[in-house]
């Protein structure tokens, strides 16, 4: 049996709280008594205490974490490096943190708190196997498709995937997408990757596996917690 690769987590959180109409980035925001971004950290840990935790910060939030932390008495360890200008860089510098030559690294939103253990343990297994694995569910609602010169058509929604995070992979081939160019179309980490030409597998996700992006997110949240303690 060959020995298990260790296991990393690059936890992204550039958000300005733009769309939350609030000053505080949103993964600063409190849920249940404390910042999205500690619960999303608490939910890797759940899964395997030996998980090693990069969060990636704009430079700028870098001491506003660390007084946060302070404030909850945050305990959990985890490496605290600043972000890129872009979600590329961001991910990039994250990468710089992961310092064996071969792991299972897995990158995720850090306002996603939400991702159950079950998911993110899918995740790094089908990334073992395969060498990538990324979570997704299919859409609820009907969709249709923009056309060129106005109008739009309907597509079938069984064609489609929601994608998610975690996105999880081998070091070594995160390592070797993230040396090619930034492009327009890097969407997320599986879109540098598929660049390669790899052939991305699914894991299905959670519609509880939301991402708190608007003030509604902020209500589906409280109630996902308050669920919790029942």
């Amino acid at each position: 049996m060959k020995d298990k690769l260790p296991e990393y987590a690059i936890v992204v959180a550039g958000g300005t709280g733009s769309r939350m109409q609030r000053e505080l980035p949103k993964q600063f925001i409190e849920i249940g008594g404390k910042p999205v971004l500690m619960h999303t950290l608490e939910q890797f840990f759940a899964y395997n205490a030996a998980v090693r935790l990069i969060v990636v910060l704009p430079e700028n939030q870098l001491d506003v974490w660390r007084e946060l932390c302070q404030k909850h008495r945050f305990k959990l360890f985890h490496m605290v490096v600043a972000g890129g200008a872009t979600r590329f860089g961001s991910v990039k510098n994250g990468l710089g943190m992961v310092l064996e030559q071969e792991a299972l690294v897995a990158v995720h939103d850090g306002v996603r708190p939400f991702t159950s253990t079950a998911t993110i343990q899918e995740a790094y297994l089908k990334a073992a196997a395969y060498g990538n694995a990324i979570v997704a569910v299919s859409p609820k609602d009907s969709i249709r498709q923009l056309v060129a010169g106005g109008g739009s058509k309907a597509v079938p929604r069984t064609e489609y995937k929601l994608v998610q995070t975690p996105q999880t992979f081998k070091a070594s081939l995160l390592r070797r997408a993230y040396e090619q160019p930034e492009q327009v179309f890097f969407t997320d980490d599986a879109s540098v990757v598929e660049q390669l030409g790899e052939q991305m597998v699914l894991v299905e996700g959670s519609y509880r596996n939301i991402k708190i992006t608007t003030p509604e997110d902020l209500v589906l949240a409280e109630a996902f917690l308050q669920e919790e303690k029942l």
